[in-house]
Formats: C-alpha cells, structure tokens, sequence
C-alpha cells in the first residue's frame, strides 16, 4: 500500500538571504520517527523542467510514501496536462506559502487554487494550507494606514483562504521539531491513516465481492489493450531567443562606441521586452507614459541614437537591412555590453552568471558594481526601487513569456504585415526568424518575402495564424476546441514546428479520453476524419493513438456511419485490437446459454 502526498509553493522566506533553507516536505521527511529509508530523486516525468523533486520513504513500517514537491506555480501554465496528473493521483494535497510574501500569496488565491480546485472536481481528498515563516513587518492595524499592509499575510486571510478551500489552515513558525514534528506532523499523519483505512477498506469489499462468485464464473473481460503514450517534447525557448544574437538575422539596432570602433548588433523588439530604458530611447513609449524620473535619466545618460537613424528605408529594401545606430557613452558599461546582452536575450535570469563574466573582464570591483548598477537601472520596473533580491535567479521569473506578449499582433515595431483572409496581421521578423525554422529561411532567403514588408498567408484562417503566432511569441498555446486544436497542428505542420504540433496532439488526446461513453457515442465530432487529418499531415503520434481509441471504443464507433470510411487497413488493425474482443462476446453469448439452461439465476451478470 502507498500514499501520495502533492504539495504546492514556495515556503522560503523572500526576506531571508539564506537560500539554502530547507523545504517542509524535507525538513518533515528528516525530523518525522515514523520516516525510514529517505530517497530523493528528480522525478523522471518532470526532470526537462526541473520544478518537481520526488521523495520516496517509508511510513508505519512497510507502507510506501511518494512526496512530489513542486516549489514553482509555473507548472500550471507551462504544463498544465503534468499539474492535472498530479493532483489526480494525490491522497493528500499540501499548499504552503512564505507569511512575507504577499505578492505570491495573492498569485496562489487568484489563480492556482481555482486551478486545483478545478482539477479536484469534488473529489475528497484533504487538503493543508500551510503558512510558513514569523512575520518581520506585522501589519499595522491603524485604519488610515496602509503602507505595512502588503509586505506580509495576516492570519485572517490565511485563514479565509483555508475556509473558502474547505482546507485545514495550519501556521508554522519555524521549521523546528515543535511545528515540524509535532503540529504540522500530526495533522498529515491523520490524513495519511485516513487514506489507508480508505484503500483498506476498498480493497476488502473487492475480495468480498470475488468470494461470491459462483462455482461456473462468467468469461472474464480484460482491460482494453493500453494505448501508445505521448510524451511531450522539451521548450527550446530560451535557446531560440538567445541564439538570434549569435545569428544577428534581422537585426535592427547597431551599439557603437563613442569613437565609433565597437559595434554589438540587438533587436529592438527583444530589448524592449525586457526594458522600458530601451522603450524610451526607441520611441515604444514616451516619458509621459512611463512617469519614473530614473528611467528617464538612464536612458539618456547611458544612450544616445543618432540623428537620421530611424528613418524609412528605401522601397524593395528589407526593412532591417539598415540598422539604428545608437552610441554607448560609458566606455566601461560598452566594454561589456556583449555579455550583457547575451543576459537579457538568456531570459534576464542568469544573474549569477552575468556578475561573473563581468568581474572577470573587469577585474576591479568598483567598475564592476558600476556595471552592475547600471544593468538593474535598465531592467527597473517604473514605479518600483530596484535591490539585488528582484535580480537572483531565483526570484525573477521568465520575461520574455509574459512581456513579449506585449508586441503580439501589434503594429508597434512591427516590420512585417502578413495578409490573410483580407485583414492584416503585423508582426517581428526577429521573433519569427528565431522561434520558427521556415520563416527564417523565408525571410533570409533567396524568397520574395525577404524584400517584402507584405507576406500573404494561404491555407489557414486568421484565428488559427493568429494562435499560431501567439505560441511562436509565448510559447504558450490553449485552443478552444479539439477543432481548433487540429487547424493548428495543420499549421505547425506546415512551418515545421514541431513542439507545438505535440502540444496540439496531447491536448486532442486529454480532451478525448475525459469524454463519457454517451457524450462520446452523440458527439457530431468525427473521429475517422481527424484520422484521416492526421495521418495525411504526418501526424504518426496522433493517427496510432486515435486507431487505438477506435478500436477501445469498438462498440461505439462501429455503429457510426464514419465507421465505413475507414481503410482496408485500417480496418483490419481495428478489428485485431477491437474491444471487448470478438472471443469474449462468444464466451459471454456462450455462458448465457448455459445459465439459461440451468434454470438458475446469476448473481454475478
């Protein structure tokens, strides 16, 4: 026997410099007397994105405990098909959140428990909300008084969240034997003897139910034949970004020295992501719109584009063939330049690394805070004061997901305008050249798009390009229906995308194996021609599992005219993998036969 325990959030204490503290499900597993034989691994599913670490012990002597610890919320959005797994098999679910945190507290109500309680689907399964940490800036209770408000979580909101949830609200201090061991320890071994007497009891009635059978048992059904996995393909993200500067493809910014001997090639579209310096000085926003006096400041102190270099180019010529020029005034910070664009084209999360590479250039540590201080001035948020926590790589999260969504399907920067179904859709040659193959050849080719601004699009509709070009930007898709999702895949299969062709394949496989046998028998979806869709696009994924499905679901689809359209071939393989088989309706028809001729009745059938 085994329980599963799933636990949720980051539990550290955002206002301690220790990030070496440990986690609750660890500090359990290390202090608990009825823990044995601790292993600690990356779970195998999980280990391409690094968010999950499994720990397998045992627990009252010989039962099996598997924890699944998953520190970062961005599981629900970048692998939400994972998120749902998960949750689906836990026995117990553990959410903890740091009480100094209240910005990632407000996250988790907000968004990721309606997420987890969507996944619950009125499933009873115990939940703790565990809030983590002393509190170092206690709200101040004055009415008129709101500054101390939004540094830390107050028990009454914890506890409101607890309530909403239908969840026990446990808080713990610090992570000792008392609130480990002893408080928190207690409620989870409660809930653990609780499933076991649960699966205990389950068990028992299904060898009750066995011991009943009569003497001439009734052919036995096996399980359907397990139908082929689907396992998703790695987010090569980051690289792709990152890779477009050592390509420099469609490049449109030039940085010089001021005696003009350096010359370091950028794209505005990726430097505006990730900094509203460069917004101003590229004319994205103005001061007005930005209202922070320092980003002003730095962007012309550090900045200066030169007159004339944001002209129109010539007609015919391709629109990044002559980049914008723009000086670097401070030599130290030009000195390093490159190795701090390759940190903002990384993601903007690889502090470490930056502050490395610059002090082994350097070599002196006061142009090194120098440098340093000038790369947190372009990465400041308006409104906010920058400090070295917001740039750990721990904390700052992904930019590039989130902010270059900001130019999807906007004309601002724009320097391609594709035309499809008689509208427009504006976009960047250097996000597309990056994230997609075929449009990198077809705009750095010996192609009539290379020296066009206007691209027409044919074979698809406006709203599937559209979702097509939101991935290539965010890296993120979520289609409306398993319609949607196929018009799609047809189209990452047309520019080689191969990743989001996955992503389309595993959400039209979820979306069909949680139908209900009579929604499945009604629907006016036709499964034989996303088959025939899928095989005809390469899809081999895809076309092996819904041949399976088919087959699965034999009864069902036997009965539909679409049945017919079905190949020879395919045809045959249905009625090899067909269930239930066509020997164990013989047997059934068989046992009938003979019950009926006994006179007696069944208590089984």
């Amino acid at each position: 026997m085994s329980v599963n325990i799933v636990a949720f959030g980051n539990e550290r204490d955002v206002l301690s410099e220790d990030s070496r503290q440990s986690s609750l499900m660890w500090s359990y597993l290390r202090r608990s007397a009825l823990i044995s034989e601790i292993d600690s691994s990356p779970s195998a599913e999980h280990a391409r994105s690094s968010v999950t670490t499994e720990y397998q012990a045992c627990v009252f002597g010989n039962v099996r405990l598997v924890v699944h610890d998953c520190p970062l919320w961005d599981i629900f959005d970048s692998d939400w098909y994972t998120s749902r797994s998960l949750i689906g098999g836990a026995d117990i679910i553990v959410i903890k959140y740091s009480v100094n945190d209240k910005t990632s507290f407000q996250d988790l109500k907000d968004s990721y428990v309606p997420m987890i309680k969507k996944a619950l689907n009125h499933c009873s399964v115990p939940v703790i909300i565990s809030a983590v940490g002393a509190r170092k800036n206690v709200p101040c209770t004055c009415p008129l008084c709101n500054l101390d408000r939004r540094n830390c979580v107050s028990t009454s909101e914890g506890a409101q969240l607890a309530k909403e949830f239908g969840a026990t609200y446990l808080e713990l201090h610090a992570l000792n034997d008392f609130y480990i061991q002893k408080y928190f320890g207690g409620v989870l071994e409660y809930f653990m003897i609780q499933s076991l007497n649960q699966k205990s009891s389950e068990k028992m009635k299904k060898r009750k139910k066995i011991q009943k059978c009569q003497r001439v048992q009734p052919p036995q059904l096996e399980q359907p034949e397990k139908m082929p996995i689907l396992k998703g393909e790695a987010s090569r993200y980051d690289s792709d970004l990152h890779n477009l500067l050592f390509c420099c493809q469609c490049a449109d910014v030039a940085f010089y020295s001021e005696d003009s001997s350096k010359v370091v090639k950028a794209h505005k579209v990726i430097l505006c992501s990730v900094s509203h310096v460069f917004m101003l000085l590229f004319d994205v926003k103005s001061p007005a719109d930005i209202h922070d006096p320092s980003i002003l400041r730095t962007a012309q102190s550090l900045f200066a584009v030169e007159a004339g270099a944001g002209l129109l180019t010539p007609h015919g010529v391709p629109p990044c063939s002559v980049p914008v020029r723009v000086v670097v005034k401070d030599s130290v910070f030009c000195s390093c330049l490159s190795d701090i664009l390759h940190f903002i084209y990384s993601g903007a999360f690889q502090w470490e690394r930056l502050e490395e590479d610059i002090k082994k250039k350097l070599k002196d540590s006061e142009k090194t805070e120098h440098v340093l201080e000038k790369v947190k001035c372009i990465l400041k948020t308006p409104g906010k004061v920058n400090s070295l926590r917001d740039c750990q790589s721990h904390q700052i999260k992904r930019l590039y997901s989130t902010s270059l969504r900001l130019f999807f399907n906007t004309p601002v920067l724009a320097d391609v305008i594709f035309i499809i179904q008689g509208a427009t859709v504006p976009a960047h040659r250097a996000v597309l050249v990056a994230r997609c193959e075929v449009m990198a050849a077809m705009f750095n080719g010996n192609y009539l798009e290379a020296n066009s601004i206007l691209v027409p699009v044919y074979g698809v509709s406006k709203d599937t390009f559209l979702s097509f070009l939101e991935y290539l930007y965010t890296d993120s898709c979520c289609p409306a229906s398993i319609l949607q999702a196929m018009s799609l895949l047809i189209c990452a299969e047309m520019y080689q995308v191969m990743r989001l062709q996955h992503i389309c394949e595993l959400y039209i496989i979820t979306q069909l194996q949680s139908m209900p046998s009579r929604e499945l028998a009604s629907t006016s979806l036709s499964i034989v021609s996303l088959l025939k869709k899928a095989k005809f696009h390469n899809s081999d994924c895809l076309s092996t599992w819904l041949l399976h499905f088919i087959a699965t679901n034999y009864l069902i689809f036997s009965q539909k005219p679409e049945f017919q359209d079905l190949s020879v071939e395919e045809r045959s393989f249905v009625e090899m993998h067909r269930w239930p088989s066509s020997m164990y309706l013989k047997q059934l028809a068989e046992y009938r036969n003979y019950i009926h001729s006994q006179k007696c009745h069944c208590t089984v059938m």
